[in-house]
């Protein structure tokens, strides 16, 4: 990648972002949004959660991203009798009596964690400390993840029997909470149509993990105005309950706001989405535009919220005006 400078390497990201939706839309049909914020996640080297019920292709949208950007792929089936070792790994005594260690399925680029929640609070803390640290600890030594690494997790929202659900502290370490919707009856329609026949899409790999690492370092690179970086970081302090910046609706509804760990992802996300619409520095409609999916999982409503059916986006919405 010999790019002259920043400005050309941002127009050649440009190109390759669109190439890369293309490929995608082979497969994913609809969910347009989703697979944007997926990729906004990946570039600005934050994780993903993905709230939807079954059978909304969310397996299938993580194995087709990963193809498309020519990078490693391990699917999780988290389970209530997961242990730390099925994933992380575990040290072995080989055949000339040594201590070898196997690698476990999180030595991946892109993992997709199916169903977090179902899984105790231990092997939680084992995959959260790896998204945190890409780095994992086993016997005392410390073994290093592939590059980029991204941690997709799924959850359902309707049944909840014998789940373990995250911590906000846990919930806090993903960039995204990102929401999936039914499709409409027009993607429907064209999604049975071709799992139903012999259709069959050749994906082309646009990019790999050489690149992926040049432009990720390339977006933290991108300059901002300091105006823009007083919206992002004046957002989330408008979340936190009885502080300086929050509204009567935040004082009213909410009983926790959104960490520092927002802000920083509110400023990077919002680089990204500049980015990748050929913006050479982003704006404060950059930082709303991805400002829903990055606080709605670190905002706490009171029981006065839910009584009267406060969602969480229609607050963010309000401090956003």
């Amino acid at each position: 990648m010999n790019y002259k400078n920043d400005v050309e390497a941002l127009d050649s990201f440009v190109v390759k972002y669109k190439e890369l939706g293309s490929e995608i839309k082979k497969i994913i049909i609809g969910q347009d949004e989703v697979v944007k914020d997926v990729l906004i996640s990946i570039f600005s080297r934050g994780h993903c959660l993905l709230v939807g019920v079954p059978g909304l292709a969310k397996t299938l949208l993580v194995n087709t991203i990963s193809d498309a950007l020519g990078l490693s792929y391990s699917r999780i089936q988290f389970t209530p009798d997961l242990m730390p070792s099925d994933i992380i790994g575990t040290e072995i005594l080989d055949e000339s009596r040594q201590f070898k260690f196997i690698k476990g399925p999180l030595f991946a680029n892109i993992i997709l964690a199916d169903e977090i929640n179902r899984t105790p609070p231990k092997t939680q803390a084992a995959l959260l400390e790896a998204m945190q640290e890409r780095a994992v600890t086993t016997a005392g030594k410390r073994y290093e993840l592939g590059k980029p690494f991204f941690v997709l997790a799924t959850q359902n929202p309707i049944e909840q029997e014998g789940t373990y659900p995250l911590p906000e502290a846990q919930l806090d370490r993903f960039m995204f909470n990102v929401w999936l919707d039914y499709p409409s009856y027009a993607d429907e329609l064209t999604v049975v149509k071709n799992t139903t026949s012999n259709y069959s899409a050749n994906l082309r790999k646009v990019l790999d993990a050489e690149e992926i690492n040049y432009f990720q370092d390339l977006i933290r690179r991108m300059p901002i105005a300091d105006n823009v970086l007083e919206f992002a970081v004046k957002l989330a302090s408008k979340t936190r309950p009885n502080t300086a910046y929050a509204t009567p609706e935040v004082n009213k509804f909410l009983s926790w706001g959104a960490g520092p760990r927002a802000s920083q992802y509110l400023v990077l996300g919002a680089k990204t989405n500049a980015a990748i619409q050929g913006k050479y520095s982003p704006d404060i409609e950059d930082v709303k535009a991805i400002a829903p999916a990055i606080l709605r999982h670190r905002i706490v409503r009171n029981y006065k919220a839910e009584a009267e059916g406060m969602s969480v986006d229609s607050i963010v919405k309000g401090l956003m005006v």
